[in-house]
């Protein structure tokens, strides 16, 4: 069976665009017009090969990268690559499943974590916050949690969309885990209003952190 080279990935990926697809992830922030179900059959067929999805993330078209991030090995990435990948990760869909898929599994997300989080680009920070959102619920220890209320509560509101998204996501999280900062973070999101008007799906719970977070609390019983 011959080798599948990046060439015929590309075209059959270039095959599976759909317009309305594109059209819907555009509105998002995304440039590719590849139905997700159709690309994850893909990755399940290529099953993992790490040199071919760095290949695939060097073309820097986003269909590719998204195969890419299916396809590799996340604790063979060293951390000054995985780094680079994220400033190079320029749309939402990308960094978020670098961020989800790979670095979370990484055994440098934590030195990444606070390296991001400190990082003056807003797309960079946001995917720190997001590392620390996942530490909030998991691994709490050590971090400095009113600390973080106060920069929430500083920075939030006037924050761009991604980075304002991430530590929403934040905030939510330390209302939900933390019972000692529940007040505290129910008074910030209510004060606040970030994500108060976004439109939600029925049978979804709204990102406005007050309600997101009592409907958790309520769900844990």
């Amino acid at each position: 069976m011959p080798e599948t080279t990046v060439a015929d990935l590309l075209a059959e990926l270039a095959a599976l665009e759909e317009p309305k697809v594109r059209a819907v992830n555009e509105k998002h922030g995304d440039d590719h017009g590849v139905n997700l179900t159709k690309l994850r059959a893909v990755a399940k067929r290529l099953k993992t090969q790490q040199d071919l999805a760095r290949e695939l993330w060097r073309t820097g078209d986003s269909a590719a990268r998204l195969l890419a991030l299916l396809i590799c090995k996340p604790k063979a990435f060293e951390r000054d690559e995985l780094d680079a990948m994220l400033r190079q990760a320029r749309t939402p869909k990308v960094q978020d499943w670098l961020v989800n898929y790979v670095v979370k599994k990484n055994p440098h997300a934590e030195e990444l974590r606070q390296v991001w989080f400190a990082d003056p680009d807003p797309m960079v920070a946001s995917a720190g916050w997001a590392l620390t959102a996942e530490r909030v619920v998991k691994d709490p220890d050590g971090l400095d949690l009113p600390g973080l209320l106060d920069r929430i509560e500083a920075d939030m509101k006037d924050a761009p969309e991604r980075l304002q998204w991430a530590m929403n996501t934040c905030l939510a999280q330390i209302g939900i885990a933390h019972p000692e900062y529940r007040a505290r973070a129910l008074d910030i999101g209510e004060r606040l209003e970030v994500l108060k008007d976004y439109p939600t799906a029925p049978g979804c719970t709204s990102p406005f952190a007050p309600i997101w977070i009592a409907e958790m609390v309520r769900r844990q019983g």
